[in-house]
């Protein structure tokens, strides 16, 4: 039965998929940015990097969490997936190849193959009780190899860089000559204390760490996404490459840029209320599934992985939402190498609201 049709057939079911503040209760207060910001909505003022304002605005934002970025190294774009096609577009030639995360998110496959470029995976494997990167895996890459993407918080593994795991793959980069992608969209939900690695020491290698208001401020629709890059042994010549790029788009609308500084300067506070609904329904999952078996360590994201054993997660899935009347993620969908994964969003509500119970009287999950 297709899932759709078995959707209709269990009636009401609690959705476990769904990772969009804007659905889930959790959305940014706008209001007292588009007071400060809606007498620029009608500014046009082109500009190839982005609004010089806004650029700065998001230099504070990295300095405020300790990262330190000049405006001319910042590049804004309409969206994280935009900022991969102009890094690609700036980096590759067609028929190159991007080194890219399994388990991960698959849109990365289908924005390369727009590119005209090819893929080629390397592994998370899982260790007793959280994920780290498979090193070896690594040295398997494909002749034209230019890009090694590195997705940190990793979707949907929640595995966080360490320092150690950063060395090995800079020294790596660094004599295979290639660039980095770190995709950091989640990486202001770290939740162990792990540093983010803007600081540390990246050789020759031109790095571009990628973020935006989709998840910072939990604002998908206002579209508006960040490069911050360190040239490595490009040079300036990187920053007019990527210019040239962005220069035949010039994609951001007017609002997005001015809404930058207000809302970037209220982020920390919004940081705190995804954080807070994400440790809770933590807490409630490992109280669950106390075996890091069952449910690896979630070092950062909005996501948890789960994976039993003896069934397949395809019907693992269905069985859930026809039997428990939840609706979760099966781990095909993020290329798991086992069965039995399902993903789980941090941020649909776990517990019973409607029940009077306190905090530490959490709705039992019906798994």
């Amino acid at each position: 039965m297709q899932l759709s049709a078995l959707k209709k057939k269990v009636g009401t079911f609690t959705d476990l998929t769904l990772s969009s503040p804007l659905k889930v209760g959790l959305a940014f207060d706008l209001k007292p940015a588009l007071d400060e910001a809606s007498q620029k909505f009608s500014i046009w003022n082109p500009d190839s990097s982005g609004w010089e304002e806004s650029r700065k605005a998001v230099a504070a934002y990295f300095q405020e969490r300790g990262g330190y970025f000049h405006p001319e190294w910042i590049q804004l774009t309409s969206s994280t997936s935009e900022a991969y096609s102009i890094l690609f577009k700036t980096l590759c030639d067609p028929g190159d190849v991007i080194l890219t995360p399994l388990p991960g998110y698959p849109l990365l496959d289908s924005l390369a193959a727009l590119e005209y470029l090819k893929t080629a995976p390397y592994f998370l494997k899982r260790e007793k009780e959280k994920w780290a990167l498979d090193l070896d895996s690594l040295c398997t890459f494909p002749a034209h190899t230019k890009i090694l993407l590195l997705v940190s918080p990793n979707n949907p593994t929640g595995h966080v860089l360490s320092h150690a795991e950063w060395d090995a793959v800079i020294d790596f980069a660094s004599r295979e000559n290639l660039a980095i992608i770190v995709d950091e969209v989640f990486g202001d939900f770290i939740y162990d204390g792990t540093e983010r690695p803007w600081n540390w020491d990246s050789k020759d290698v031109p790095v571009f760490f990628l973020g935006g208001f989709s998840k910072s401020v939990g604002s998908p629709q206002l579209k508006l996404g960040w490069i911050a890059y360190r040239p490595g042994r490009l040079g300036e010549k990187l920053k007019a490459a990527i210019e040239f790029v962005a220069d035949a788009y010039l994609s951001v609308a007017s609002p997005a840029f001015a809404l930058a500084e207000p809302m970037l300067r209220a982020s920390k506070e919004y940081e705190e209320k995804i954080s807070e609904r994400v440790q809770e329904n933590l807490q409630i999952l490992r109280k669950k599934f106390p075996s890091t078996e069952i449910f690896p360590q979630v070092q950062g994201g909005w996501y948890a992985a789960l994976h039993f054993d003896g069934e397949e997660d395809e019907a693992l899935t269905l069985r859930l939402l026809e039997e428990k009347k939840i609706l979760v993620q099966p781990g095909f969908l993020f290329d798991f190498d086992e069965d039995g994964w399902i993903v789980i969003s941090l941020l649909s509500l776990m517990r019973n609201e409607n029940s009077g119970a306190s905090r530490e009287n959490h709705q039992n999950l019906p798994f």
